[in-house]
């Protein structure tokens, strides 16, 4: 499909591409000859629909290189890890988080964050969020060049969760999430209508996190194990016309990670995180190529062979076309590359914090991805400070390989404690 024909504003923006494509067969640049040799030698990116819901919402995390699935809990523990919930110290929070996108190319993409949380009395906590990434103004055309139409692509999700502690040390949590995809306002393209892609989804953690750790020298410190499988849902659709590759995989990821916060004294304090990330869903095969001797003698490839049925041919790998639940289990053994393949799978974000007497921190990052997986290497700094009942934080990303869409960006999170309100109001009515 030509891009002229989808849009005519911007490539770059995150899931556009999947906005009217039935499904992309991976093709493979080597020929079948050499595909069992090259298979570790060449870039073969896992794609989902909706990316926007594992795009990080936060600029805490976001300035600890996209860490957070063991960090202290806040309000944004919904994304992270909804069993963090349990272990919150505050009756009720709320916070508000802005990032723009691709600012570098256009001004009116970004994605916001709204977050939730309520303190019950008995072990559990409430939370609840939303967010909303907007794609800005785009122009449709024919291939032809001739506006058809304009239209404001947008995704949203609104997440309910449930953080519970079953032990002094231990806590469950999950969430139900509701997302809406609706990139192309029904426009038509190549003949077919297009639609809004809605779901619903789930997220399943647990949280083992024990504090007061006593360590030589007197010192304390606290260490915590989270892991969070997010995203489990059913496939999603932006076309009507149905059939063999026509519905997408959720971004359905494990997270597993953990984090060590030592108290160096009574005002300083400094916390080590370190997370590991894997898509949940299948990996992209290499598929047989149609390769003819012409009167030269030349090898021509005239693209994937299909078989009687009208299905590629797989050389290398499994079939991507599973149901999610054998999606998510095969998806540990179905890469072309086997073993070597599964390990470039694995994303690895890690990130420091330091506070002061818990009033003002510095923080920073790193994140990885295997360069034949996508090549998403860049560092992050951030700060954050609070003042009676308000918090603020920052974050900004450094690329190290290539163009980020969060680069010459600054996000910022504004976050309100109830708590303190409470006592401050109480402080006047003495």
């Amino acid at each position: 499909m030509k891009e002229s024909s989808i849009f005519k504003k911007t490539t770059a923006a995150i899931g556009l591409i999947l906005i009217l494509t039935n499904f992309a067969f991976a093709q493979s640049t080597n020929y079948n000859t050499l595909a069992g040799q090259q298979v570790n030698s060449h870039l073969n990116t896992i794609t989902t629909a909706v990316p926007f819901l594992i795009i990080t919402p936060d600029s805490r995390a976001g300035g600890m290189g996209d860490a957070g699935v063991a960090s202290s809990p806040d309000v944004n523990s919904i994304h992270w890890n909804p069993s963090k919930l349990a272990f919150v110290d505050k009756k009720m929070g709320i916070g508000v988080s802005y990032t723009p996108w691709l600012r570098a190319l256009v001004p009116d993409i970004n994605l916001a964050y709204l977050s939730f949380f309520y303190k019950t009395k008995k072990r559990g906590t409430i939370g609840a969020s939303l967010r909303y990434f907007s794609l800005g103004d785009i122009t449709f055309t024919d291939a032809n060049g001739t506006i058809i139409g304009n239209f404001r692509p947008n995704e949203f999700a609104v997440d309910v969760a449930y953080g519970v502690k079953l032990a002094k040390n231990f806590s469950a949590g999950g969430a139900v999430r509701y997302v809406n995809s609706n990139l192309t306002g029904g426009t038509f393209v190549d003949g077919s209508a297009t639609k809004a892609a809605r779901t619903i989804a789930v997220d399943i953690s647990a949280l083992w996190r024990k504090e007061k750790i006593k360590l030589a020298g007197g010192k304390k410190a606290t260490a915590a194990i989270g892991l969070n499988i997010s995203n489990i849902g059913g496939k999603v659709s932006y076309s009507n016309r149905g059939g063999r590759g026509s519905n997408d995989f959720l971004p359905i990821n494990m997270r597993l990670g953990g984090s060590l916060t030592f108290q160096m004294d009574e005002y300083n304090s400094i916390s080590i995180e370190v997370d590991a990330n894997k898509l949940l869903v299948p990996s992209p095969p290499i598929y047989k190529h149609d390769i003819v001797i012409d009167a030269n003698g030349n090898q021509v490839d005239h693209g994937v062979k299909y078989d009687a049925n009208g299905n590629p041919e797989i050389l290398l790998g499994k079939d991507p076309n599973r149901g999610v639940t054998e999606g998510m289990l095969g998806s540990f053994n179905d890469a072309p590359g086997g073993g070597k393949e599964e390990l470039r799978e694995i994303n690895y974000a890690t990130g420091l914090e330091y506070w002061y007497n818990k009033l003002f921190a510095v923080r920073a990052g790193f994140f990885y991805e295997n360069p034949y997986k996508g090549n998403r290497q860049f560092f992050t700094l951030g700060a954050g400070v609070k003042y009676n009942v308000f918090g603020l934080d920052f974050a900004y990303l450094i690329p190290t390989q290539q163009r980020n869409p969060l680069e010459n960006t600054l996000r910022f999170t504004l976050t309100f404690d109830f708590d303190a309100f409470k006592a401050q109001n109480d402080e006047k009515a003495e």
